[in-house]
């Protein structure tokens, strides 16, 4: 396999958001694993049976970055789900909401794709969007904190 087609390989995983991508071609075998871990992600080519440890992006932007300010107060929006968080209903258009607009309980903040269902997250309580925890098209996790409402 050349290396353009492993490269982009990698990057269609670290954009997906997948743990784990298997490829068999041939004779030819390449696993292509992501440790979710914040510090660094592993890759392997089973046929070499090497594995390459590379930081993640984002490693290096939080050691520069100075120390975050404390979170707003407030009630915290969570998400119900595990998928792929999205502030608008498709790409280009207006957010559902942003920081700083009013919001009444039952009102829509944002999606979550899961398995190819996009699933609407309505806010369980009234009052003002503090602050947005997620950027839009990142996975999130069940129970994640997405929104802090005042």
């Amino acid at each position: 396999m050349d290396l353009r087609k492993l490269k982009t390989l990698i990057e269609l995983v670290e954009n997906s958001g997948i743990a784990e991508l298997e490829l068999t071609e041939g004779e030819e075998h390449v696993r292509i694993s992501r440790n979710i871990a914040p510090s660094q992600q592993f890759y392997s080519a089973a046929p070499q049976h090497h594995h390459v440890a590379a930081p993640a992006p984002q490693a290096a932007a939080v050691a520069a970055a100075p120390a975050e300010p404390a979170a707003p107060e407030g009630h915290v929006v969570k998400s119900p789900m595990v998928g792929s968080f999205y502030r608008a209903a498709s790409p280009g258009a207006k957010s559902f909401v942003d920081i700083g607009q009013t919001v009444n309980a039952g009102d829509t903040l944002c999606i979550i794709e899961a398995m190819k269902l996009l699933n609407e997250i309505e806010t369980d309580k009234g009052g003002i969007v503090k602050a947005i925890l997620v950027e839009n098209g990142q996975p999130v996790e069940f129970g994640q904190p997405l929104f802090i409402i005042g």
